[in-house]
């Protein structure tokens, strides 16, 4: 019995995406369960599994377009099929035509010798000849004697009657033809460059930032913090928090906690557009940006000022690994009402980082640098950490953003702040 494999349905706005690649080959033996090919979408990348035991027969290659619910492949229930079912190579981009060399310029037919002066040719007069073909036998010469110069062949060309040189004493003599300048040729771009179809995720991508910049009124502010504080509780409680909770006590959950705090009192960052309503979000859902093969996605974690810092951890590791496996699902993209993403980790110094609209903010961490920096009245080295936030002007202030880096950095530089709220 012959089972359909099909697109399986992703949410209600998901018609169709992107069959990326067989993770089996056909003819080969699968097993109930077992993934067989990876699905982009302009949300999500998933995996479609094996219904029954059987031998796969493929029916669209990978790099098709495909919608929910087509027909892929089929699987004949029961029957034994090839032993190896390695993960099949994603299909390889399309290579560009080879190139076609370009046909040596026929050379031209060798002048004929000419009676007298005219029998002299130039090396330029040549070159144009063997270029262009144009024989300057037929060409009136405007030169001395007659002789055809470099001159009454360009004119010839371009169709224009030769002008006749002034002929010079016969004490001075003759002037030497310039070389003419080597030719410059563009090089081509065949079989240097590699096309590939834009993927249904990073076409998404690329439609909601340019909506972000089109539809909002966007701006960056820039504040800085003295990481040192917080590297201190790390270094102090860093070993034992491992052994507690099983994860690392990382930064990210110390901004989180503080852009929380932060809204509480600055709530206008915490509040989107809705036509020509603002919509007060009164939860704390707080997106991470996490950096993938296939593009950046925005995972959400849930009710951030109800989580603690193990708890913020554990969901961000977790999301940051489905996220570069292919395994983030729909909903954890949807709802969140602010991000935060942290260029840091790629060396960032500075950034003015876009919307994810339509939440209203989005704070933007960067490297961490020992800068000088002046404390009461003496030079010292810090760490130091820009922070850049982006915001609506339409429904956030200047003076509310500022206030909300400000509280921020108040957080991060006094985390025991962070305990009492204030």
């Amino acid at each position: 019995m012959a089972v359909e494999v099909k697109i399986p349905p992703m949410g209600e706005s998901i018609t169709g995406g992107l069959l990326a690649a067989w993770l089996v080959k056909s003819g080969d033996a699968v097993r109930k369960g077992q993934p067989l090919f990876s699905y982009e979408t302009d949300k999500v990348t998933s995996e479609g599994t094996a219904e029954v035991d059987g031998k796969i027969t493929i029916a669209v290659e990978a790099g098709t377009e495909v919608l929910v619910n087509q027909v892929v492949a089929t699987i004949e229930a029961g029957a034994a099929g090839n032993a190896s079912s390695a993960p099949a190579p994603a299909a390889p981009a399309t290579k560009a035509a080879p190139t076609v060399a370009a046909a040596p310029a026929p050379k031209a037919a060798p002048v004929a010798a000419k009676s007298g002066a005219a029998a002299e040719v130039s090396p330029a007069v040549r070159r144009l000849s063997a270029e262009t073909g144009l024989d300057p036998a037929g060409v009136e010469g405007s030169g001395k004697a007659g002789r055809v110069t470099k001159g009454d062949m360009l004119a010839a060309l371009a169709g224009q009657s030769p002008i006749r040189a002034v002929a010079p004493t016969a004490s001075a003599p003759s002037a030497a033809p310039s070389a003419p300048a080597a030719p410059v040729s563009v090089p081509s771009r065949d079989g240097r460059t590699t096309r590939k179809r834009m993927s249904p995720l990073r076409r998404k991508i690329a439609e909601r930032l340019v909506q972000a910049k089109t539809e909002t009124a966007m701006l960056t502010t820039f504040n800085e913090v003295n990481m040192a504080p917080v590297m201190e509780l790390r270094k102090r409680h860093g070993e034992e928090f491992l052994k507690k909770y099983g994860v690392k006590l990382g930064f990210m959950s110390f901004f989180v906690k503080a852009a929380v705090q932060a809204m509480k009192e600055v709530p206008a960052i915490n509040a989107q557009l809705d036509g020509d309503d603002i919509v007060e979000n009164n939860f704390f859902d707080i997106g991470v940006a996490v950096g993938t093969d296939k593009g950046l996605m925005v995972p959400v974690v849930r009710d951030c000022d109800q989580l603690n810092f193990a708890g913020i951890e554990k969901a961000i590791g977790d999301f940051g690994k489905r996220a570069r496996d292919g395994k983030i699902q729909l909903p954890e993209l949807q709802g969140g009402v602010f991000t935060i993403s942290n260029g840091g980790i790629y060396g960032s110094m500075l950034s003015t980082p876009i919307l994810n609209h339509p939440q209203a903010a989005i704070m933007g961490l960067h490297n961490i640098v020992e800068r000088p920096v002046a404390e009461n009245g003496q030079v010292v080295i810090r760490p130091i950490m820009y922070l850049a936030l982006s915001y609506d002007h339409r429904i956030v202030d200047g003076k509310e953003a500022v206030t909300f880096l400000v509280k921020v950095r108040q957080f991060i530089e006094d985390p025991q702040r962070l305990l009492f709220g204030v």
